[in-house]
Protein backbone atom coordinates (compact mmCIF):
# COMPACT_ATOMS: atom_id res chain seq x y z
CA UNK A 1 0.00 0.00 0.00
CA UNK A 2 1.48 2.96 -0.62
CA UNK A 3 0.82 6.81 1.10
CA UNK A 4 1.24 9.84 -1.13
CA UNK A 5 2.70 13.24 0.35
CA UNK A 6 -0.77 15.03 0.35
CA UNK A 7 -1.88 12.02 2.57
CA UNK A 8 1.02 12.30 5.17
CA UNK A 9 0.55 16.05 4.90
CA UNK A 10 -3.05 15.68 5.72
CA UNK A 11 -2.65 13.30 8.77
CA UNK A 12 0.54 14.84 10.48
CA UNK A 13 0.13 18.43 10.06
CA UNK A 14 -2.57 18.91 12.22
CA UNK A 15 -0.47 16.78 15.16
CA UNK A 16 1.91 18.79 14.56
CA UNK A 17 0.02 22.22 15.27
CA UNK A 18 -1.69 20.45 18.27
CA UNK A 19 2.05 19.71 20.15
CA UNK A 20 3.50 23.38 19.87
CA UNK A 21 1.52 25.30 22.50
CA UNK A 22 -0.55 28.45 21.33
CA UNK A 23 1.48 32.18 22.08
CA UNK A 24 -1.78 33.66 22.48
CA UNK A 25 -2.87 30.62 24.82
CA UNK A 26 0.16 30.86 26.84
CA UNK A 27 1.35 34.77 27.11
CA UNK A 28 -1.75 36.25 28.69
CA UNK A 29 -0.94 40.30 28.98
CA UNK A 30 -1.39 42.05 32.47
CA UNK A 31 -4.03 43.96 33.02
CA UNK A 32 -4.00 47.84 31.45
CA UNK A 33 -4.52 50.68 34.15
CA UNK A 34 -7.57 52.78 32.53
CA UNK A 35 -5.35 56.00 33.83
CA UNK A 36 -2.12 56.95 35.92
CA UNK A 37 -1.85 57.53 39.29
CA UNK A 38 -3.23 61.39 39.86
CA UNK A 39 -3.66 61.72 36.10
CA UNK A 40 -6.79 62.33 33.92
CA UNK A 41 -7.30 60.23 31.34
CA UNK A 42 -6.35 61.65 28.03
CA UNK A 43 -4.50 61.32 24.87
CA UNK A 44 -1.17 63.08 24.83
CA UNK A 45 1.22 63.38 22.09
CA UNK A 46 5.33 63.44 22.78
CA UNK A 47 7.80 65.49 20.15
CA UNK A 48 9.95 62.64 18.91
CA UNK A 49 12.65 65.48 19.61
CA UNK A 50 11.66 65.95 23.29
CA UNK A 51 14.81 67.77 24.65
CA UNK A 52 14.18 70.59 22.45
CA UNK A 53 11.38 70.96 24.87
CA UNK A 54 14.02 72.51 27.41
CA UNK A 55 14.70 74.83 25.05
CA UNK A 56 18.48 74.58 25.48
CA UNK A 57 20.74 74.61 22.29
CA UNK A 58 23.93 73.36 23.82
CA UNK A 59 21.99 70.72 24.67
CA UNK A 60 20.03 70.45 21.15
CA UNK A 61 23.22 70.35 19.83
CA UNK A 62 24.97 67.75 22.20
CA UNK A 63 21.40 65.67 21.63
CA UNK A 64 22.30 65.69 17.62
CA UNK A 65 26.27 64.92 17.97
CA UNK A 66 24.97 61.83 20.56
CA UNK A 67 22.84 60.33 17.80
CA UNK A 68 25.30 60.95 15.37
CA UNK A 69 28.80 59.69 17.21
CA UNK A 70 27.83 57.85 20.33
CA UNK A 71 29.44 54.42 19.96
CA UNK A 72 26.11 52.59 21.86
CA UNK A 73 24.16 53.69 19.53
CA UNK A 74 26.42 52.61 16.50
CA UNK A 75 27.09 49.35 17.86
CA UNK A 76 23.35 48.89 18.15
CA UNK A 77 23.19 49.40 14.35
CA UNK A 78 25.80 47.32 13.67
CA UNK A 79 24.05 44.56 15.80
CA UNK A 80 20.86 45.62 13.03
CA UNK A 81 22.64 45.16 10.10
CA UNK A 82 24.47 41.90 11.83
CA UNK A 83 20.63 40.06 12.65
CA UNK A 84 19.20 41.48 9.40
CA UNK A 85 22.22 39.08 7.83
CA UNK A 86 20.98 36.27 9.89
CA UNK A 87 17.74 36.65 9.10
CA UNK A 88 18.59 36.42 4.92
CA UNK A 89 20.81 33.52 6.03
CA UNK A 90 17.61 32.02 8.05
CA UNK A 91 15.62 32.16 4.97
CA UNK A 92 17.65 30.76 2.39
CA UNK A 93 16.70 27.06 2.14
CA UNK A 94 13.33 28.15 1.11
CA UNK A 95 14.76 28.58 -2.36
CA UNK A 96 16.39 25.96 -3.92
CA UNK A 97 20.53 26.00 -4.11
CA UNK A 98 21.87 25.78 -7.48
CA UNK A 99 25.54 25.43 -8.68
CA UNK A 100 27.16 25.77 -11.61
CA UNK A 101 29.24 22.67 -12.51
CA UNK A 102 32.31 22.59 -14.89
CA UNK A 103 34.91 19.75 -15.63
CA UNK A 104 37.53 18.88 -17.68
CA UNK A 105 39.62 15.88 -17.58
CA UNK A 106 42.80 15.14 -19.99
CA UNK A 107 43.44 11.36 -19.06
CA UNK A 108 45.94 8.36 -21.21
CA UNK A 109 45.77 4.68 -20.09
CA UNK A 110 48.31 2.93 -19.58
CA UNK A 111 50.32 1.05 -22.53
CA UNK A 112 51.01 -2.52 -20.32
CA UNK A 113 47.66 -3.92 -21.15
CA UNK A 114 48.02 -4.75 -24.98
CA UNK A 115 50.05 -4.28 -27.63
CA UNK A 116 48.54 -0.92 -28.99
CA UNK A 117 49.71 2.38 -27.47
CA UNK A 118 45.72 3.89 -26.43
CA UNK A 119 45.12 7.68 -27.66
CA UNK A 120 44.86 10.17 -24.83
CA UNK A 121 41.44 10.86 -24.12
CA UNK A 122 39.53 14.39 -22.95
CA UNK A 123 36.54 14.81 -21.35
CA UNK A 124 34.62 18.26 -21.00
CA UNK A 125 31.51 18.64 -18.88
CA UNK A 126 29.32 21.64 -17.75
CA UNK A 127 25.93 21.25 -15.89
CA UNK A 128 24.02 22.66 -12.96
CA UNK A 129 22.85 21.03 -9.52
CA UNK A 130 19.99 22.02 -8.08
CA UNK A 131 18.95 20.94 -4.34
CA UNK A 132 15.60 21.42 -2.40
CA UNK A 133 14.25 20.58 1.07
CA UNK A 134 10.44 19.90 0.37
CA UNK A 135 9.55 22.09 3.83
CA UNK A 136 6.35 20.25 4.69
CA UNK A 137 6.18 20.63 7.80
CA UNK A 138 6.86 24.77 8.16
CA UNK A 139 10.83 23.98 10.20
CA UNK A 140 12.43 26.26 7.43
CA UNK A 141 10.18 28.55 6.81
CA UNK A 142 9.68 28.90 11.05
CA UNK A 143 13.67 29.45 11.71
CA UNK A 144 13.25 32.16 8.95
CA UNK A 145 10.25 33.46 10.83
CA UNK A 146 12.38 33.47 13.97
CA UNK A 147 14.94 35.09 12.98
CA UNK A 148 13.04 38.06 10.63
CA UNK A 149 11.53 38.70 14.02
CA UNK A 150 15.06 38.59 15.68
CA UNK A 151 16.12 40.97 13.21
CA UNK A 152 13.03 43.19 14.12
CA UNK A 153 14.08 42.93 17.80
CA UNK A 154 17.10 44.40 17.53
CA UNK A 155 15.71 47.34 16.02
CA UNK A 156 13.52 47.71 18.44
CA UNK A 157 16.84 47.44 20.95
CA UNK A 158 18.37 50.06 19.01
CA UNK A 159 15.96 52.65 19.93
CA UNK A 160 16.29 51.56 24.18
CA UNK A 161 20.00 52.31 23.81
CA UNK A 162 19.24 55.75 21.56
CA UNK A 163 16.31 56.82 24.09
CA UNK A 164 18.96 55.63 27.43
CA UNK A 165 21.99 57.50 25.01
CA UNK A 166 19.94 60.63 24.92
CA UNK A 167 18.46 60.36 28.34
CA UNK A 168 22.13 60.25 29.86
CA UNK A 169 23.21 62.84 27.75
CA UNK A 170 20.47 65.34 28.98
CA UNK A 171 21.42 64.25 32.82
CA UNK A 172 24.80 65.05 31.90
CA UNK A 173 24.21 68.27 30.37
CA UNK A 174 22.02 69.18 33.43
CA UNK A 175 24.65 68.23 36.43
CA UNK A 176 27.06 70.29 34.69
CA UNK A 177 25.12 73.21 35.02
CA UNK A 178 23.75 72.40 38.34
CA UNK A 179 27.14 71.90 39.82
CA UNK A 180 28.72 75.20 37.99
CA UNK A 181 25.44 77.26 39.78
CA UNK A 182 26.30 75.95 42.97
CA UNK A 183 30.09 76.51 42.42
CA UNK A 184 29.07 80.08 41.76
CA UNK A 185 26.36 80.11 44.65
CA UNK A 186 28.92 78.79 46.92
CA UNK A 187 31.85 81.53 45.73
CA UNK A 188 29.58 84.23 45.93
CA UNK A 189 28.54 82.72 49.38
CA UNK A 190 32.33 82.54 50.59
CA UNK A 191 32.95 86.34 49.55
CA UNK A 192 30.05 87.57 52.10
CA UNK A 193 31.42 85.02 54.84
CA UNK A 194 34.78 86.77 54.57
CA UNK A 195 33.22 89.95 54.74
CA UNK A 196 31.35 89.23 57.53
CA UNK A 197 34.43 87.49 59.23
CA UNK A 198 36.53 90.93 58.42
CA UNK A 199 33.34 92.87 60.31
CA UNK A 200 33.94 90.51 63.35
CA UNK A 201 37.77 90.62 63.33
CA UNK A 202 37.05 94.50 63.85
CA UNK A 203 34.72 94.26 66.17
CA UNK A 204 37.24 91.83 67.96
CA UNK A 205 39.64 93.80 68.08
CA UNK A 206 37.43 97.23 69.54
CA UNK A 207 35.98 94.54 72.25
CA UNK A 208 32.89 93.99 71.02
CA UNK A 209 32.94 90.38 69.94
CA UNK A 210 34.92 87.54 71.32
CA UNK A 211 37.75 85.39 69.95
CA UNK A 212 34.21 82.60 69.76
CA UNK A 213 32.97 84.70 67.46
CA UNK A 214 35.73 85.07 65.36
CA UNK A 215 36.30 81.04 64.90
CA UNK A 216 33.10 80.12 64.75
CA UNK A 217 32.86 82.38 61.51
CA UNK A 218 36.37 81.18 60.32
CA UNK A 219 35.09 77.79 60.51
CA UNK A 220 31.93 78.87 57.96
CA UNK A 221 34.53 80.51 55.84
CA UNK A 222 36.56 77.15 56.13
CA UNK A 223 33.84 75.10 55.45
CA UNK A 224 32.14 77.05 52.07
CA UNK A 225 35.92 77.24 50.74
CA UNK A 226 35.73 73.61 50.71
CA UNK A 227 33.19 72.67 49.02
CA UNK A 228 34.01 74.17 46.24
CA UNK A 229 36.23 71.44 44.57
CA UNK A 230 33.55 68.82 44.95
CA UNK A 231 31.29 71.25 42.92
CA UNK A 232 34.09 71.73 40.43
CA UNK A 233 34.99 67.82 40.33
CA UNK A 234 31.24 67.20 39.46
CA UNK A 235 31.61 69.47 36.10
CA UNK A 236 34.87 68.12 35.65
CA UNK A 237 33.07 64.18 35.87
CA UNK A 238 30.19 64.86 33.71
CA UNK A 239 31.74 66.91 31.16
CA UNK A 240 33.95 63.76 30.86
CA UNK A 241 31.05 61.61 30.66
CA UNK A 242 29.53 64.00 27.97
CA UNK A 243 32.23 63.77 26.18
CA UNK A 244 32.34 59.84 25.78
CA UNK A 245 28.51 60.06 25.11
CA UNK A 246 29.15 62.23 21.89
CA UNK A 247 32.20 60.23 21.03
CA UNK A 248 35.08 62.92 21.86
CA UNK A 249 38.09 63.00 23.80
CA UNK A 250 36.88 65.08 27.30
CA UNK A 251 39.39 68.03 26.16
CA UNK A 252 38.36 68.61 22.94
CA UNK A 253 34.37 69.52 24.35
CA UNK A 254 33.81 72.61 25.58
CA UNK A 255 30.42 73.93 26.90
CA UNK A 256 29.49 77.02 27.19
CA UNK A 257 25.77 77.26 29.20
CA UNK A 258 23.76 79.53 31.71
CA UNK A 259 22.36 78.75 34.76
CA UNK A 260 20.46 75.75 35.72
CA UNK A 261 17.73 78.24 36.25
CA UNK A 262 18.08 79.57 32.71
CA UNK A 263 16.46 75.74 31.98
CA UNK A 264 12.79 75.88 30.82
CA UNK A 265 10.35 73.26 32.70
CA UNK A 266 8.14 71.76 29.96
CA UNK A 267 4.74 70.65 31.32
CA UNK A 268 4.02 66.92 30.01
CA UNK A 269 0.70 64.91 29.75
CA UNK A 270 1.39 61.43 29.89
CA UNK A 271 -1.65 60.06 28.04
CA UNK A 272 -3.07 57.15 28.31
CA UNK A 273 -1.46 53.98 29.90
CA UNK A 274 -2.85 52.08 26.59
CA UNK A 275 -0.71 54.49 24.38
CA UNK A 276 2.60 53.07 26.48
CA UNK A 277 2.42 49.84 25.22
CA UNK A 278 2.69 51.17 21.43
CA UNK A 279 5.51 53.72 22.58
CA UNK A 280 7.26 51.88 24.49
CA UNK A 281 10.51 50.15 22.20
CA UNK A 282 11.76 47.70 25.04
CA UNK A 283 7.93 46.49 25.53
CA UNK A 284 7.92 46.20 21.50
CA UNK A 285 11.42 43.99 21.67
CA UNK A 286 9.76 41.52 24.24
CA UNK A 287 6.99 41.11 22.44
CA UNK A 288 8.93 40.55 19.26
CA UNK A 289 11.53 38.51 20.78
CA UNK A 290 8.56 35.97 22.26
CA UNK A 291 7.10 36.15 18.77
CA UNK A 292 10.44 34.67 17.78
CA UNK A 293 10.57 32.27 20.12
CA UNK A 294 7.44 30.84 19.19
CA UNK A 295 8.43 30.45 15.84
CA UNK A 296 11.59 28.21 16.47
CA UNK A 297 9.17 26.51 19.27
CA UNK A 298 7.45 25.48 15.99
CA UNK A 299 10.61 24.49 14.04
CA UNK A 300 12.32 22.21 17.07
CA UNK A 301 9.02 20.84 16.73
CA UNK A 302 8.94 19.72 13.04
CA UNK A 303 12.65 18.16 13.32
CA UNK A 304 11.14 15.39 14.96
CA UNK A 305 9.89 14.68 11.57
CA UNK A 306 10.84 13.46 8.11
CA UNK A 307 13.36 15.45 6.08
CA UNK A 308 12.95 15.37 2.14
CA UNK A 309 14.89 16.23 -0.37
CA UNK A 310 14.78 16.36 -3.63
CA UNK A 311 18.29 16.61 -5.90
CA UNK A 312 18.59 17.46 -9.94
CA UNK A 313 21.49 17.32 -11.95
CA UNK A 314 21.91 17.99 -15.76
CA UNK A 315 24.04 19.45 -18.35
CA UNK A 316 26.20 18.46 -20.83
CA UNK A 317 29.29 15.91 -21.57
CA UNK A 318 31.33 15.62 -24.87
CA UNK A 319 34.99 14.41 -25.43
CA UNK A 320 35.55 17.46 -28.14
CA UNK A 321 34.86 21.08 -26.36
CA UNK A 322 33.26 22.06 -29.43
CA UNK A 323 30.65 19.71 -29.63
CA UNK A 324 30.04 19.81 -25.88
CA UNK A 325 26.85 21.92 -25.88
CA UNK A 326 24.88 19.26 -29.16
CA UNK A 327 21.44 17.29 -27.59
CA UNK A 328 23.36 14.32 -27.65
CA UNK A 329 25.83 15.17 -25.22
CA UNK A 330 22.46 16.26 -23.03
CA UNK A 331 22.44 14.42 -19.35
CA UNK A 332 20.36 14.38 -16.40
CA UNK A 333 19.05 12.69 -13.26
CA UNK A 334 16.52 13.11 -10.40
CA UNK A 335 16.57 12.13 -7.11
CA UNK A 336 15.10 12.77 -3.77
CA UNK A 337 15.77 11.50 -0.59
CA UNK A 338 14.10 11.04 3.12
CA UNK A 339 16.02 11.38 6.08
CA UNK A 340 14.05 10.53 9.05
CA UNK A 341 15.47 10.90 12.84
CA UNK A 342 15.33 7.23 14.70
CA UNK A 343 17.57 7.31 17.52
CA UNK A 344 19.58 10.71 18.64
CA UNK A 345 20.16 10.16 22.29
CA UNK A 346 17.43 13.10 23.21
CA UNK A 347 18.93 15.74 21.34
CA UNK A 348 15.72 16.69 19.41
CA UNK A 349 13.74 16.47 22.79
CA UNK A 350 16.03 18.65 24.94
CA UNK A 351 15.95 21.36 22.26
CA UNK A 352 12.44 21.48 22.20
CA UNK A 353 12.44 21.69 25.82
CA UNK A 354 14.77 24.02 25.92
CA UNK A 355 12.77 26.45 23.43
CA UNK A 356 9.68 25.41 25.47
CA UNK A 357 11.60 26.64 28.87
CA UNK A 358 13.26 29.76 26.72
CA UNK A 359 9.23 30.41 25.83
CA UNK A 360 8.36 30.49 29.53
CA UNK A 361 11.42 32.81 30.47
CA UNK A 362 9.70 35.47 27.76
CA UNK A 363 6.31 35.09 28.32
CA UNK A 364 7.68 36.11 31.95
CA UNK A 365 10.19 39.15 31.13
CA UNK A 366 7.47 40.58 28.98
CA UNK A 367 4.82 40.30 31.12
CA UNK A 368 7.75 42.39 33.73
CA UNK A 369 8.40 44.79 30.59
CA UNK A 370 4.62 45.89 30.42
CA UNK A 371 4.30 46.51 33.97
CA UNK A 372 7.32 48.20 34.43
CA UNK A 373 6.53 50.37 31.44
CA UNK A 374 3.77 52.06 34.02
CA UNK A 375 6.07 52.25 36.92
CA UNK A 376 8.48 54.01 35.60
CA UNK A 377 5.66 56.64 34.23
CA UNK A 378 4.01 56.53 38.01
CA UNK A 379 7.51 56.98 39.31
CA UNK A 380 8.58 59.84 37.48
CA UNK A 381 4.69 61.63 37.43
CA UNK A 382 5.19 61.32 41.42
CA UNK A 383 8.35 62.60 41.50
CA UNK A 384 7.38 65.78 39.22
CA UNK A 385 4.31 66.38 41.44
CA UNK A 386 6.20 66.27 44.94
CA UNK A 387 9.87 68.19 43.45
CA UNK A 388 7.75 70.70 42.04
CA UNK A 389 5.98 71.58 45.11
CA UNK A 390 9.55 71.11 46.90
CA UNK A 391 10.74 73.89 44.27
CA UNK A 392 8.20 76.07 45.30
CA UNK A 393 8.76 75.63 48.63
CA UNK A 394 12.10 75.92 48.52
CA UNK A 395 12.10 79.20 46.70
CA UNK A 396 10.35 80.51 49.95
CA UNK A 397 12.65 79.05 52.33
CA UNK A 398 15.21 80.93 50.28
CA UNK A 399 13.59 84.12 50.16
CA UNK A 400 12.88 84.24 53.77
CA UNK A 401 16.53 83.20 54.53
CA UNK A 402 18.04 86.09 52.50
CA UNK A 403 15.36 88.60 54.23
CA UNK A 404 16.87 87.19 57.55
CA UNK A 405 20.84 87.09 56.67
CA UNK A 406 20.25 90.87 55.25
CA UNK A 407 18.00 92.36 58.54
CA UNK A 408 21.48 90.78 60.75
CA UNK A 409 23.79 92.14 58.40
CA UNK A 410 21.92 95.18 58.87
CA UNK A 411 22.17 94.23 62.92
CA UNK A 412 25.53 93.39 62.88
CA UNK A 413 26.64 96.20 61.40
CA UNK A 414 24.71 98.40 64.23
CA UNK A 415 25.97 95.85 67.15
CA UNK A 416 22.95 95.12 68.30
CA UNK A 417 22.12 91.48 66.79
CA UNK A 418 23.45 88.19 68.71
CA UNK A 419 26.32 86.73 66.89
CA UNK A 420 24.69 83.38 67.56
CA UNK A 421 21.77 84.37 65.45
CA UNK A 422 23.61 86.18 62.85
CA UNK A 423 25.51 83.04 62.36
CA UNK A 424 22.11 80.71 62.21
CA UNK A 425 20.58 82.90 59.03
CA UNK A 426 24.28 83.00 57.65
CA UNK A 427 24.26 79.39 57.13
CA UNK A 428 20.34 78.85 56.85
CA UNK A 429 21.11 81.20 53.68
CA UNK A 430 24.00 79.25 52.17
CA UNK A 431 22.22 76.14 52.50
CA UNK A 432 18.85 77.34 50.51
CA UNK A 433 20.54 78.46 47.72
CA UNK A 434 21.67 75.01 46.80
CA UNK A 435 18.99 73.25 47.83
CA UNK A 436 17.29 74.70 45.61
CA UNK A 437 19.57 73.84 42.43
CA UNK A 438 19.75 70.54 43.91
CA UNK A 439 15.69 70.60 43.91
CA UNK A 440 15.88 71.71 40.37
CA UNK A 441 17.98 69.59 39.46
CA UNK A 442 16.21 66.33 40.66
CA UNK A 443 12.92 67.77 39.05
CA UNK A 444 14.86 68.33 35.37
CA UNK A 445 16.26 64.57 35.54
CA UNK A 446 12.57 63.62 36.25
CA UNK A 447 11.01 65.15 33.41
CA UNK A 448 13.76 63.27 31.55
CA UNK A 449 12.90 59.98 33.15
CA UNK A 450 9.23 60.68 31.80
CA UNK A 451 10.26 61.33 28.78
CA UNK A 452 12.01 58.22 28.83
CA UNK A 453 9.58 56.10 30.06
CA UNK A 454 7.16 57.40 27.60
CA UNK A 455 9.19 55.98 25.08
CA UNK A 456 10.66 59.47 24.41
CA UNK A 457 8.62 60.52 21.14
CA UNK A 458 9.07 57.09 19.85
CA UNK A 459 6.37 56.21 16.84
CA UNK A 460 6.03 52.46 17.58
CA UNK A 461 4.06 51.24 14.56
CA UNK A 462 1.61 54.43 14.64
CA UNK A 463 3.49 56.60 12.11
CA UNK A 464 2.13 59.68 13.04
CA UNK A 465 4.24 62.84 13.77
CA UNK A 466 4.10 63.93 17.40
CA UNK A 467 4.64 66.82 19.20
CA UNK A 468 4.33 68.38 22.49
CA UNK A 469 2.27 71.54 23.11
Amino acid sequence: MQFSPSLILAVLVPALAGCVPSLRQSAINPAIPQHYVGQRARAAQIDARWWRSFHQPELDRLADRTLADNFDIAAAEARIAQANAGAALAGAPLLPTVNLNGNYSHSKASANDGPVNPPAQDSHQLGLTATYEIDFWGKNRATAEAAQKTALASEFDAETVRLSSLAATANAYFAVLAAREQAANTLGNLRNARSVLSLISRQLAAGTATALDQAQQQNIVDTLAASVPPLRLTVAQNEAALALLVGVPPETLHLGGRGLTSVRVPRVAPGLPAQLLERRPDVASAETQLEANAASLTAARAAFFPSITLTGQGGFQSQALLTLLRPRNLFYSLATGLTAPIFDNGRLQSTFDQTKGRQDELIADYKKSVISAFTDVDKALASLRYLAQQESLQRRALASSQKAYNLSQLQLKAGIVNLVTMLNTETSLFTAGNALVATRLARLNALVSLYQALGGGWLGGSGASTTIR
